[in-house]
């Protein structure tokens, strides 16, 4: 399975046509066509359903989709760092990280470094914890941003100063607003828009003290901002994290910490034996020294 091979594969299932895929790539349209029959003998499956006017992908379609674009991102990562490898210190520094107001340590060291060094590029990925550590696991990611109860016993960590609050995001005319903080039995019966890896932790299951399917969960997240566009059209109440959504005197949302109080903490990880580019050697050493 040839690198060339799969990137004609990508173009054409962006582009949902081998006439488009081949004028894009500039090469024959018979040509491209042979490549992904090939292709299809090679893997022993069909990777596309053919109709008259666009072709979509079957299930192995989708399948090696998501790995080609994985195997395609990792090859252009290492190529930056082996050809960073003689220059002055550059390169691209591959961050995965959760949604955390500690985030902003990270881009103050980010910062401070590439004030030191011109040449050294971030590219930025945002997920859930799983998201996180899948790009961990396949190399994609130098280091990951993790929050509370993701479990980092299977890393090398670097444990932040700096913990996230737990707390309820709700409309400013909803009841509880009138309350400074928000206790368990206040949620029992009120529609909430939950944390899917965050209830399943245990974490705050064990603090609101009632069994999950007494409760009234109306939807779930993995990240805060389209939760928080369902709170503002008054769905439910958000169990989040303080500081991702900014509950402003101008927003419709306002945000209460839980009673009693509830952290996080957040770290720093990467694979066990990892190899750094220079690059990214620097920025670990900038976190550790600024923090």
């Amino acid at each position: 399975m040839e690198l060339r091979v799969l990137r004609y594969f990508l173009a054409v299932a962006r582009e949902r046509s081998i006439s488009g895929a081949a004028q894009l790539l500039h090469i024959s349209q018979p040509t491209l066509s042979r490549q992904i029959m090939e292709l299809e003998e090679e893997l022993g499956v069909t990777l596309f359903h053919r109709g008259n006017r666009r072709i979509t992908l079957t299930d192995e379609g989708m399948l090696l989709r998501n790995r080609a674009e994985q195997i395609v991102e990792l090859v252009q990562k290492t190529k930056g760092e082996v050809a960073a490898a003689d220059e002055a210190v550059s390169g691209t520094v591959y961050i995965a990280a959760g949604e955390t107001h500690a985030f902003r340590m990270l881009a103050a060291s980010t910062r401070n470094l590439v004030g030191q060094y011109p040449g050294i590029r971030v590219h930025l990925f945002s997920g859930n914890a799983e998201d996180v550590m899948e790009r961990l696991d396949k190399g994609l990611a130098d280091f990951g941003l993790l929050i509370e109860p993701a479990d980092v016993t299977r890393y090398e960590y670097f444990r932040l100063p700096a913990v996230d609050r737990w707390g309820v995001l709700m409309r400013k005319d909803s009841p509880l607003a009138a309350l400074d903080a928000v206790q368990p039995e206040d949620l029992w019966k009120v529609p909430l828009i939950v944390s899917r890896q965050a209830m399943e932790g245990g974490q705050l299951s064990s603090w609101l003290k009632i069994r999950r399917e007494k409760l009234d969960i109306v939807a779930s997240y993995n990240l805060l901002f389209n939760a928080s566009l369902l709170v503002e059209a008054g769905i439910g109440y958000a169990l989040c994290l303080d500081n991702i959504i900014a509950a402003t005197d101008e927003s419709e949302l306002c945000f209460r910490p839980l009673l009693p109080p509830l952290v996080s903490h957040v770290d720093l990880v990467w694979k066990k034996q990892q190899v750094f580019s220079r690059a990214s050697e620097l920025l670990l050493e900038k976190l550790r020294e600024e923090h």
